[in-house]
């Protein structure tokens, strides 16, 4: 997916499909920017293999329900990952690796993860909290529509769009702090790189389900102040 001159690949973040598309990409177009949908701590906690404890500044930064949810994210991603023999984010670190051995720039383009679990902390309804428990632990024996997904291969559009309707219609304010907000923050930090630099290509990784939204926040952008 394109807009002037930046191509967005999105990735499943577990999926091998994934890892040979950003290789792929790279290797034969060679773009002059990488920009990963990642920030300053995920990006020290992609490379050190999470292996940072949580203190209590952390807890009072990103608050209780913050810290839960990404302890619950990393959990499932992990395990997800074990299923098809990746690692969480390996898109991400291929990027990395071949952007050293092709000497090509990195650009971090996420809001910082403490302040986006800080205001999931602040803005999760008890409704929601309750509804995610039950998903986690009991929606399995609950639930008799059952999606099936090739965790190989990173899902289509038509998907994508059933995955984030259910997902907006159970969880509006975790939709809002984890999507809208987070997509506001990306199509900006990517205007103002394409702006900065417009005779240069940059490839953009990013998790599929973010992609759609960003391009239609790029072409809006002269039009509203994003």
């Amino acid at each position: 997916m394109h807009y002037n001159n930046i191509t967005i690949i999105g990735t499943s973040h577990i999926a091998k499909e994934s890892v040979n598309e950003v290789k792929k990409f790279i290797l034969e177009e060679k773009p002059q920017i990488i920009a990963l949908e990642l920030d300053a701590p995920r990006l020290n906690a992609l490379l050190n293999n999470n292996k940072k404890k949580i203190s209590l500044k952390d807890l009072k930064k990103m608050g209780f329900m913050g810290i839960i949810f990404n302890l619950i994210g990393a959990w499932a991603e992990k395990k997800l990952g074990k299923l098809v023999g990746t690692k969480p984010g390996a898109e991400m670190l291929t990027a990395i690796k071949l952007s050293k051995q092709e000497k090509i720039p990195i650009v971090l383009i996420d809001q910082d993860i403490r302040i986006t679990l800080s205001r999931l902390s602040k803005q999760i309804t008890w409704k929601e909290k309750f509804r995610l428990f039950f998903d986690l632990f009991l929606g399995s024996f609950h639930n008799p529509k059952k999606i099936k997904i090739d965790l190989n291969k990173v899902p289509d559009e038509k998907m994508i769009k059933e995955l984030t309707k259910e997902f907006k219609k159970r969880y509006p304010s975790l939709y809002k702090t984890l999507v809208i907000e987070r997509n506001e923050v990306m199509a900006k930090n990517l205007y103002k790189l394409s702006t900065k630099e417009p005779d240069k290509q940059i490839l953009v990784i990013m998790g599929a389900g973010h992609k759609e939204e960003i391009i239609n926040l790029l072409k809006n952008a002269r039009k509203k102040d994003i």
